[in-house]
């Protein structure tokens, strides 16, 4: 397959229930390659999903964009839907948005910054792997925005106000959006698309070593 750009390639996976957001595993796990795409030499990961959440993944051969994303000065945004269990309240709803306590890496406790949360509908068309157990209502499907990204944040957070995170789909992150892709569809985009629906502004084309 010929590159999109001449050098690098970049693509949007929707990542499905239960598989990694890997290539390789020391363990029988469903991986990356086993999606019904051939990626080039190289490709990998940009952040991860959990096993256990699904939506939109990106993927590139270029080594400097993680930092580029997810460790330079500007925050960018990734939007998750959110099922929990039970009723959230107006209280709950409040506190989230201002930040609460979770634990991190080392048995640390971190009050998350403050961030955009709001009860949605169903979305409409979704429907679970047969053998993923949804729950019984009640539950409540919330839209929570970050710009920070501490290890399962979004289901610490749910779980420290008592509510068990039962699905989350991240469907956005800047304005490269999931909308319609299904699971498992990967769709390849153009460099510049690329970099300016995530609001990189400060990278400058490379090419792939020959």
């Amino acid at each position: 397959m010929s590159t999109a750009s001449g050098g690098h390639r970049y693509f949007l996976v929707n990542k499905p229930y239960d598989m990694l957001s890997q290539f390789k595993s020391d363990k029988e796990e469903v991986l990356l390659g086993d999606l019904d795409f051939r990626f080039p030499e190289g490709t990998h990961a940009i952040g991860r999903l959990d096993k256990q959440s699904e939506g939109l993944l990106l993927l590139t051969t270029n080594k400097k964009v993680t930092g580029l994303l997810f460790q330079g000065d500007i925050l960018h945004k990734r939007t998750y839907l959110v099922k929990v269990k039970n009723t959230v309240s107006e209280e709950s709803l409040q506190r989230l948005r201002d930040g609460v306590q979770i634990r991190v890496k080392g048995g640390d406790h971190y009050t998350t910054t403050p961030c955009p949360v709001m009860i949605v509908d169903a979305p409409a068309g979704l429907f679970p792997p047969p053998y993923f157990n949804t729950g019984f209502p009640p539950y409540t499907w919330l839209q929570i925005t970050l710009t920070e990204g501490k290890f399962r944040q979004v289901r610490k957070m749910t779980a420290a106000l008592h509510h068990r995170c039962q699905r989350l789909i991240r469907i956005s992150i800047e304005d490269i959006c999931l909308d319609t892709m299904q699971p498992g569809e990967v769709k390849e985009m153009e460099e510049p698309v690329f970099f300016n629906l995530l609001k990189i502004n400060n990278w400058q084309p490379v090419a792939s070593p020959v």
